[in-house]
């Protein structure tokens, strides 16, 4: 469901109040559009904004996309679609894309917002991240992992075993991407504890990534455009 243009022109002046829901998940969840995009959000975070998802599209931007090749792309917490929207609009990219979900509210809004925009081929999964990464088995080229409840990580998304299992779905040449917040210094200091601790533990080439008010930890710093 694209915006009229009335309320495009609206929201390049203040927010366009679309829809709100609760679920057992989030107590309040709004659709808004703002600078022509839809947003989604929390009391305290951005869910998804379009390709104005700044801290996915800035990393998008410094990644070597031909490094391998990549046809099929994991994201687990999948928002209204921020990623394979800007995937495919703002780079150009093609992919077929699982989200796995676990709040049905926010793939209801998906389906109703942005989904019918896209022609690329999205299976949407309603399940917890950690039970659809455990029992999958399917392998990835691309994993995007976006999991906030509001704006803080479920702690079993920051342990070692979770980051492993992740790793079993990734192809040997793949790329992984964790979005962490890095907006206040609390927000810093979580972040690189569980970067130094955990995922450059698992992951040895990796790289964490500062963009925006996130840190985008990627894999393999191979993927990063050589300068």
């Amino acid at each position: 469901m694209k915006p009229s243009l009335v309320q495009r022109l609206i929201s390049y002046i203040t927010d366009v109040h679309i829809e709100s829901v609760t679920s057992d998940y989030n107590e309040t969840l709004e659709v808004l559009i703002s600078h022509g995009r839809y947003q989604l959000c929390t009391p305290n975070a951005i869910y998804s904004y379009a390709d104005k998802y700044d801290n996915f599209r800035d990393c998008f931007a410094q990644l070597q996309f031909e490094r391998a090749p990549i046809k099929n792309v994991l994201i687990l917490g999948f928002g209204l679609g921020s990623i394979p929207y800007m995937l495919e609009k703002k780079f150009y990219k093609k992919y077929a894309y699982t989200g796995v979900e676990i709040d049905d509210a926010v793939i209801y809004l998906a389906s109703k917002y942005m989904l019918n925009e896209l022609t690329s081929e999205i299976e949407m999964v309603q399940a917890d991240a950690w039970s659809y990464v455990v029992q999958s088995g399917m392998m990835y080229d691309m994993i995007c992992i976006d999991i906030f409840v509001d704006d803080k990580i479920p702690e079993v998304f920051l342990t070692t075993e979770f980051l492993e299992a992740t790793k079993d779905l990734l192809q040997p040449s793949g790329l992984l991407i964790y979005n962490h917040l890095a907006f206040l210094s609390s927000d810093k200091k979580s972040a690189q504890q569980y970067y130094d601790n955990v995922f450059s533990k698992v992951f040895a080439q990796s790289l964490p990534l500062q963009v925006a008010k996130n840190m985008m930890m990627i894999n393999d710093k191979s993927w990063l455009e050589q300068k």
